[in-house]
């Protein structure tokens, strides 16, 4: 024999979160994200530069030097994007 369900004293579902902590988990997925995104684009930037300095046999650097502040460019370029969205 099946036993009724209890209600929750509140009246609201018991694995539904209010709608303030739903915004905060947002916001933290929207930052967490934010943070992977900029790493991968400097990485790349930096990666790339490595590459284009080893092929160019070059004595400096300027490549990587080069393709780290692009993708600080970029990640910058990005993370103000995805904050104007909020």
């Amino acid at each position: 024999m099946k036993q009724p369900e209890k209600k929750p004293k509140s009246g609201k579902a018991p694995n539904k979160p209010n709608p303030d902590e739903r915004h905060k988990q947002n916001a933290a997925f929207l930052f967490t994200g934010m943070a992977i995104k900029m790493g991968v684009l400097i990485y790349f930037g930096i990666w790339l530069g490595q590459q284009a300095d080893e092929n160019a046999a070059s004595e400096t650097p300027w490549f990587t030097v080069a393709g780290s502040l692009l993708g600080v460019g970029l990640a910058l370029y990005f993370a103000i994007r995805d904050l104007q969205k909020l």
